[in-house]
């Protein structure tokens, strides 16, 4: 066992290499003083820049659910999903102190942001190059894209605050720095496939 709390208990089967999560209940009353446990069983006020970052982070997930239930492209589906698998290490990285050793809880490696950096890649090909800033907006998909990408800036600003104050990995910084920059192309390639027009910024004038 990795960690038991009132709400779950986490564990780790060394034959598939997976970790398992238990629920027990959904509410408990242990933070009803605004305290909550991170991995290993610290207790700290929720309003922590730990709790803050990944919040942030959790949020982050949420939203590019709405988005693949507006069904995006395939690609970009496929390419959300895997994103959506990645957030949840993002967040049990950022839930586990520096002080804890345990070596099986998840962490994010370079593997994760470099296949952002694929995917960008990949993406790019079917754009044209930008000669001017754009406009957040053009089909409903691409608009909330362009919003995720805002929300991701501010979760890495919360992780980059974070590391003023405590040890973390770095990791963390460069996948979401990476994820912002890919939500971009994605928001181009939706209006790109979909045929919209994407309008460019027109500086000082009306």
């Amino acid at each position: 066992m990795l960690f038991r709390s009132p709400l779950y208990t986490l564990s780790y089967n060394e034959e598939t290499e997976q970790i398992n999560l238990k629920m027990t209940k959904i509410y408990t009353k242990t933070g009803d003083k605004g305290e909550t446990s991170l991995f290993g069983g610290e207790r700290v006020a929720k309003d922590n820049e730990r709790i803050e970052a990944y919040g942030s982070v959790d949020e982050l997930n949420s939203l590019m659910g709405i988005i693949r239930s507006l069904q995006p492209s395939q690609k970009i589906n496929a390419m959300l999903e895997n994103i959506q698998n990645d957030l949840f290490i993002v967040g049990a990285d950022l839930a586990t102190p520096n002080t804890n050793t345990n070596s099986v809880i998840p962490h994010i490696a370079e593997t994760q942001y470099q296949n952002l950096e694929k995917n960008i890649d990949v993406l790019e090909e079917k754009l044209s190059p930008l000669t001017s800033f754009i406009l957040p907006g053009g089909t409903t998909i691409a608009a909330q894209l362009h919003f995720v990408r805002t929300v991701c800036r501010r979760a890495e600003r919360c992780v980059v605050k974070l590391s003023h104050l405590e040890k973390i990995n770095n990791n963390i910084i460069i996948y979401l720095n990476r994820l912002s920059d890919l939500l971009f192309v994605m928001a181009r390639y939706e209006n790109h496939i979909n045929q919209k027009k994407e309008q460019e910024w027109k500086s000082g004038k009306r």
